[in-house]
């Protein structure tokens, strides 16, 4: 290899750990923040439902954060987005550890669901630069962007699952407030990392001039969002409130739960990284891809069915048959999202890839949200089964939705 070539890979490889190093410690705190905030307040007897809305603007605020994020990484670089969404994390934990227990049910809520929007904005802020540094760095080189976004997505859903765990942890050794304050210390020392070795200009560009030009996006890029929209619905659906309850109600204690979907989510993270190891690659990057991710959302959209089959049959032990479902339920879950993290980098143009990255997971943060409000109103009119039916119908649109996606890149 060139001693110049040589040069920017290794310029890319080191730009690449610094990225995952900050988004993991991002994720590991924002896991544990979510975990908190559940334990926290339903030790203080709030009910799920309410539970679930104390996360909806943390989903909402996704949607704009994306979008605004990916304009703001292309304009003024991906170093100094990433910092920006670390240090807006940093003051979510501030402000939310200045709840009293002195104050009415209904400031407190406010005000946990204002510092909680503040947290999607971080996180999703955070998001979109780091994935967006991966096109960079990975260069044109589809299976090596296909085996680090893999990677990178799937040690941050296990860095999550740990997150959930520290969570908890935290709770039992301090209080809630000196738990958010150790978060909060912990993700300064990293901010500081990230300012002193991440070149603040890092993947700036010529950003969109325009609303029109910003959400002109390919084809390709709009059916994609479109799919992870109705993707990340349905597993929330059942995720958020459905299932935490179903189990509590069926005899499961909190830490049973809290338990289970941390491993769920860590196991998820640990198939999302060997998603490459299961399916072949094509030299451009998408001819045997798209099928595969064909064929993966057909096989996820069948399971959800299946479930409700099964708990409508009578089965017994249904806290039991229900939870092995959706460890399968994870496995293909997991393979499908790592194939739309990857196809969305490998349909994104190169200049802009911010903008494409921060439109597509304003989709994921809208599918989010819908699938966290359905997941409360569905279970109280009809229980797990309402929401299993609810994620299998969204999971057949997006099966639909990939069928239509191209298998080649549109000429530039």
């Amino acid at each position: 290899m060139p001693a110049g070539a040589a040069a920017t890979a290794s310029s890319g490889l080191r730009s690449y750990a610094i990225v995952t190093a900050a988004y993991w410690s991002f994720t590991l705190t924002d896991g544990a923040l979510r975990m908190l905030v559940l334990l926290h307040f339903f030790r203080l007897g709030y009910s799920p439902f309410t539970l679930a809305l104390l996360f909806l603007l943390y989903e909402a605020a996704g949607v704009a954060a994306n979008i605004i994020g990916g304009w703001l990484a292309v304009r003024f670089g991906i170093g100094r987005m990433l910092a920006t969404g670390l240090a807006a994390q940093i003051a979510g934990f501030l402000l939310l550890s200045a709840v009293s227990p002195g104050w009415s049910a209904a400031l407190s809520v406010g005000w946990v669901v204002a510092a909680q929007g503040i947290s999607g904005i971080a996180k999703d802020l955070t998001k979109t630069a780091s994935k967006s540094a991966i096109k960079l760095t990975a260069g044109e080189a589809h299976g090596r962007l296909f085996r680090w976004v893999a990677f990178f997505t799937g040690s941050k859903n296990a860095m999550k699952g740990a997150g959930f765990f520290l969570g908890g942890v935290l709770l039992e050794l301090l209080d809630f407030r000196t738990a958010l304050w150790a978060l909060a210390g912990a993700l300064a020392v990293v901010l500081l990392g990230v300012l002193a070795s991440l070149p603040p200009m890092f993947g700036r560009a010529a950003p969109s001039r325009s609303v029109r030009e910003l959400f002109g996006k390919s084809r390709a890029i709009n059916l994609l969002a479109a799919a992870r929209m109705a993707l990340f619905g349905a597993r929330d659906v059942w995720f958020v409130v459905g299932l935490p309850v179903f189990l509590y109600a069926s005899g499961w204690s909190f830490a049973m739960v809290g338990g289970f979907l941390a491993a769920w989510t860590i196991g998820y993270g640990i198939v999302q990284a060997a998603a490459p190891a299961l399916m072949g690659r094509s030299s451009d990057g998408l001819s045997r891809e798209v099928p595969a991710a064909r064929r993966w959302s057909l096989a996820l959209a069948s399971v959800p069915f299946l479930l409700v089959a099964m708990i409508e049959a009578g089965v017994t032990r249904p806290d039991l048959v229900v939870p092995a479902g959706l460890c399968v339920f994870g496995v293909l879950f997991a393979v499908n999202s790592s194939l739309h993290s990857y196809l969305v980098l490998a349909y994104a143009g190169s200049e802009k890839a911010a903008e494409d990255v921060g439109f597509y997971y304003a989709a994921n943060a809208a599918g989010r949200f819908a699938g966290t409000l359905l997941s409360g109103l569905l279970y109280v009119q009809g229980g797990l089964a309402a929401c299993l039916v609810a994620a299998g119908a969204m999971l057949l649109a997006a099966s639909a939705i990939t069928f239509l996606l191209p298998t080649s890149r549109a000429p530039a």
